[in-house]
């Protein structure tokens, strides 16, 4: 209990204004017996039933991705984090994630059909639905009976989710609603059985969430499958309604509540979209290792090159550092839903505040890790050179199946933008001391930070991330002191912003993690991992001091532009600087040695 207290202070943000210690992150180090038994039965199940098949997914084979579905809730694990009272195994935050994470790393297919059914498919009725609705619908999705797709994106309403124009007019007998419109881009909806549904009733200002079974005799039609990029056998049509009637008591939540559902669906599921980008960047590195290795050219294995060392080096550090944000993030999540328990308050209620608290760390997560996925990809077709763009060989598919993670839950720019309004919004709301933190970044803004401990693993790159800091919330509060109320009008600004905080918050989650992991395994057995956090910190200094340069000469007068110029240079300069290039050799030979993502 006395643990539970001190982990309610974690708040959703605070990263930014705090100076968190080892000791109070998560790592995948940490996690339980259960939580690693339950890893080890999901890698063997994708490696048995899934790599093996890739080739059927690319063929468009939507019966298997279904059968696939089915075999998962047979497991158990369409319902890992849904109460065991409705048939699922009610487990924790983090093994949620944790199941996510190595069920989706073969392909994007069956990703996108396991992610949509638990997340946006199931996730709002276990937490918006009445009892009945729970009984009825809950326990029959977590075991694979049925399964659930969430029909909210329209033609002419994609990030503007609340402007949707499918109608619901209440019948004049009051007894039910007669839903009328068009649907689009709806994940699972070739095999769904149970469709939530929003529509906007009479002029509300917005849409409300029906639960709608899915049968063709009550004016529900399906469209073609559409022809995708990737994620080829992952069902995706659109879904037409002409006065499909739905009973009063199906309706989600109450009237005008489904942009809230939607909102706060969509959290859970960027954090859950990051997350399962993890271990198809594992793979996709093993496959490249696997293949430089075995690729000889002038009588050397293609490994041994300084080239292929190079990209290798660059994609593990960020796989490294993806995973210890989103784990940090997913542990976060699960101390403040366990507070709001204690608090008295419902599972149901508590997962929903608690991600809710954490929807900063959620965007950056998604964003993150969405795209270093398909820098991965991209890296391992260069390095599978020109059988990498042949479809024989699984870079192809995996470059393709990445791309639709910057774009699904929200897109990445959205998502850039969100993450900085809802940190400013917090702050102005005084539910993070982010003012406070702005005026002493800028009172030390001037001044070096002094390093405690020389000789400490990573105490540079603790200096630095200090540094980054002081460098993001002086920019931010300058950028709110001048434009108000009116920021969200200057997008670019946000946009470059945005790009400070998540390499802050990601630079933070690696640093701790290799700090903690050094506590308690010893420094030499972790040389590989701070040669990992040190070299994505050389990378971030790059993007900061490039984005931090854009904001100022976008947003400062002449004069400040000079000085605010100098004090970015000085305060991203390293007082002993790396050698990248030996950095990046010794991850990419340790990975080499072991013929695989190894950490």
């Amino acid at each position: 209990m006395q643990e539970l207290k001190e982990q309610i202070w974690i708040k959703g943000g605070s990263f930014i204004t705090d100076n968190p210690q080892p000791d109070e992150v998560f790592t995948p180090e940490d996690f339980s017996e259960e939580q690693l038994m339950m890893k080890e039965a999901v890698q063997e199940f994708i490696d048995r039933e899934v790599w093996p098949n890739k080739e059927r997914f690319e063929k468009k084979d939507y019966a298997f991705t279904e059968e696939l579905m089915k075999k998962i809730g047979e497991m158990g694990f369409l319902g890992v984090s849904v109460p065991e009272v409705y048939g699922g195994l009610g487990m924790d935050f983090v093994s949620t994630m944790l199941v996510c994470d190595y069920i989706s790393g073969a392909t994007g297919s069956l990703s996108t059909a396991f992610g949509a059914h638990t997340g946006i498919g199931t996730l709002p009725i276990s937490i918006y639905g009445t009892e009945e609705q729970k009984k009825k619908y809950v326990t029959k999705l977590v075991t694979g009976e049925w399964f659930g797709s969430y029909c909210l994106t329209e033609p002419g309403a994609g990030s503007d989710a609340n402007s949707g124009k499918t109608k619901a007019v209440l019948s004049e007998d009051g007894t039910h609603y007669s839903i009328t419109g068009q649907k689009m881009w709806i994940s699972n909806a070739g095999f769904a059985s149970v469709l939530i549904v929003f529509a906007r009733i009479e002029n509300d200002k917005n849409i409300t969430g029906f639960i709608v079974p899915n049968d063709p005799s009550n004016g529900i039609t399906m469209g073609d499958e559409e022809n995708k990029l990737g994620i080829h056998a992952s069902s995706t049509r659109q879904v037409f309604f002409s006065e499909t009637k739905v009973p009063v008591d199906q309706m989600l939540a109450g009237r005008g509540e489904g942009f809230k559902i939607a909102m706060n669906a969509l959290n859970v599921g960027r954090i859950k979209l990051g997350i399962a980008c993890l271990d198809a960047q594992r793979r996709v590195i093993s496959a490249s290792v696997k293949y430089a290795n075995e690729r000889i050219q002038f009588n050397t294995p293609i490994a041994q090159f300084g080239a292929i060392k190079e990209k290798l080096g660059y994609m593990a550090s960020s796989c490294y550092v993806g995973e210890s944000a989103g784990y940090r993030a997913a542990s976060d999540v699960e101390k403040r839903i366990q507070s709001f328990i204690s608090d008295g308050l419902s599972h149901e209620e508590a997962e929903l505040k608690g991600v809710e608290d954490f929807a900063i760390e959620c965007s950056i997560i998604k964003v993150g890790i969405s795209e270093d996925i398909q820098n991965a990809a991209d890296h391992g077709i260069q390095i599978f050179g020109g059988m990498g763009f042949s479809a024989d060989t699984p870079m192809e598919s995996a470059w393709r199946d990445s791309r639709i993670g910057r774009i699904y839950e929200g897109t990445n720019e959205i998502n850039r933008m969100l993450s900085v309004g809802m940190l400013l919004k917090k702050g102005m709301k005084g539910q993070l001391d982010l003012m406070p933190a702005v005026m002493k970044a800028a009172a030390a803004i001037n001044e070096n930070t002094a390093i405690p401990d020389k000789s400490a693993p990573l105490a540079e790159e603790t200096r630095l991330l200090t540094n980054f800091k002081q460098i993001f919330t002086v920019l931010t509060g300058n950028a709110a002191q001048k434009y108000g109320d009116k920021l969200d009008k200057h997008q670019q600004l946000l946009l470059a912003l945005a790009d400070i905080l998540i390499e802050i918050y990601f630079t933070e989650s690696g640093i701790l993690r290799t700090l903690k992991n050094c506590d308690r395994f010893g420094v030499d057995s972790q040389k590989i991992q701070i040669a990992m956090t040190k070299a994505y910190l050389y990378e971030a200094t790059d993007t900061i001091a490039r984005k931090g340069k854009e904001i100022i000469l976008n947003m400062c007068d002449k004069e400040e532009q000079k000085q605010m110029m100098s004090v970015l240079h000085k305060k991203l300069q390293y007082q002993e600087w790396p050698d990248l290039i030996d950095l990046k050799t010794q991850i990419a030979d340790k990975l080499i040695e072991e013929n695989k993502y190894c950490f």
